[in-house]
């Protein structure tokens, strides 16, 4: 997959990027012994993912339930013009408890993904959702069990052709910009 014209992401860069979603507190030489390189040559290779957003950050994946955080739910948002979701994405990021704030298709504008200690700082956070500009409508789905949830992205083998999403805001225009080198 390209990335401009000086970066190109090869085989070895998708093993290095398996590896750092498995652990990436894991030595750089254990890496490099599983990749065929040197540790000098991964900590080049990472840097250049990094350099290209290819490489976001880095976290713990921590235990909700061990911290309080009991309920999860996902809130379905109807939002009544499409002027008003910006601002109201850019409000949830302030939001303790928004977890992930999606713009989709379907019944609703948004799709939030939240977690809270119970069900009362739910119907709280709820509510103050409801009460945002903007907000004509919400339904709310409260996660009994979770099966699968992960972190990791599956890698892949490398396509033929680059596919990018098309930008929305003038911010994902910069971005793929960038990325395209340009």
């Amino acid at each position: 997959m390209k990335f401009g014209s000086e970066f190109e992401l090869d085989g070895i860069d998708r093993q290095i990027l398996v590896l750092l979603q498995e652990n990436c507190e894991q030595p750089l030489a254990k890496i490099g012994e599983q990749v065929g390189l040197s540790a000098p040559a991964v900590v080049e290779r990472i840097k250049k993912l990094e350099e290209h957003g290819v490489i976001c950050a880095y976290r713990a994946i921590v235990d909700a339930r061990l911290l309080g955080k009991d309920v999860t739910a996902f809130i379905g948002v109807s939002i009544d013009h499409p002027r008003k979701i910006t601002a109201f994405e850019e409000r949830m990021e302030q939001v303790e408890g928004v977890l992930e704030c999606h713009h989709v298709t379907g019944g609703y504008t948004l799709l939030l993904k939240v977690k809270t200690d119970n069900t009362s700082t739910l119907e709280e956070l709820i509510s103050r959702i409801r009460y945002e500009d903007g907000v004509s409508g919400t339904e709310t789905m409260v996660v009994l069990s979770t099966h699968t949830e992960r972190t990791q992205i599956a890698v892949g083998q490398p396509a033929d052709t680059v596919t990018t999403r098309r930008p929305r805001r003038n911010g994902d225009r910069q971005i793929l910009r960038q990325l395209k080198g340009g």
